[in-house]
């Protein structure tokens, strides 16, 4: 099992400084990627469902991979996830293909709905159009990464008669990873990505979502270049040994870990005891 770190772009981590520690930490230590999160903007006063209060640093997704590209050389480096239906997927086409030759072929691509629709208000987008747009987006975007002469015909994205250079370095394309704990959520996971990715959930919560996204195969129709769903999972809260080796157990491919630490210093302690505790 895979070992990654999540939010290396927010917090206590939000600036040049701790994120070059922290990216050079995770990769001298073993770890197997590093994740950011995203959010554009944030609810001011906070109220539910928004997950962190409105004085929140967190850089944005793009700018902090392309940052992470140049001051790491070996971990993978993962989108966790864009909020891909508040994007234009041409654009993100471009942005993502720049992260992936900058890290010579080190982005994961992991992709979300949202679940703020304030945050979609203030952006213009439809609240109910989100699924939507997200599924088609990583089919435009896929259709940029992988064709020679670039065509797509979809209700919100159209093109055709383009070219979008250089091609990412990853073939046929950088993975694919959809975030969500939804029935809609995996189908998408199951139709559309490489991977599925569940945020702060307990041992118990990912053997639920796995038995729903096992259930679901039989009546999702798979692209056989996908290859078998890869599981990524952030555990809710402190993981111990025992729910290392559960996790583990239960199929997860890929556990992405939160600390929640206060400082840099904190974080880097954590990465640190935590590759040698795992032996990574």
């Amino acid at each position: 099992m895979h070992i990654g770190y999540f939010g290396f772009n927010n917090g206590p981590a939000g600036a040049p400084g701790p994120m070059r520690r922290i990216l050079g930490a995770l990769d001298d230590c073993g770890f197997e990627s590093a994740w950011t999160g995203e959010h554009v903007v944030l609810i001011d006063p906070q109220k539910p469902p928004s997950p962190v209060p409105p004085e929140f640093p967190m850089l944005d997704t793009i700018a902090a991979l392309a940052f992470a590209a140049g001051v790491t050389r070996r971990i993978k480096l993962g989108s966790g996830i864009i909020l891909l239906a508040q994007r234009n997927p041409v654009v993100v086409a471009k942005e993502l293909t720049g992260i992936d030759v900058l890290s010579e072929g080190r982005l994961i691509f992991g992709v979300g709905v949202g679940y703020v629709e304030q945050e979609f208000q203030t952006l213009g987008i439809p609240y109910a159009e989100r699924g939507a747009r997200a599924s088609e987006h990583i089919e435009a975007i896929r259709a940029l990464w992988t064709q020679d002469r670039p065509v797509f015909d979809g209700e919100f994205t159209s093109f055709s008669g383009i070219q979008q250079k250089p091609m990412p370095v990853q073939q046929p394309h950088p993975p694919i990873v959809v975030g969500g704990m939804s029935r809609a959520a995996h189908r998408r996971a199951l139709a559309h990505a490489n991977g599925w990715y569940g945020f702060a959930l307990s041992v118990e919560d990912t053997a639920e979502a796995i038995a729903s996204l096992n259930a679901l195969q039989a009546g999702v129709e798979r692209p056989t270049g996908l290859g078998t769903l890869e599981i990524s999972v952030t555990p809710r809260g402190a993981v111990s040994a025992d729910d290392f080796q559960r996790f583990e157990d239960l199929g997860v491919d890929r556990l992405i870990l939160m600390p929640g630490a206060a400082g840099t210093d904190d974080i880097v302690r954590f990465i640190e005891e935590t590759a040698k505790e795992r032996g990574l």
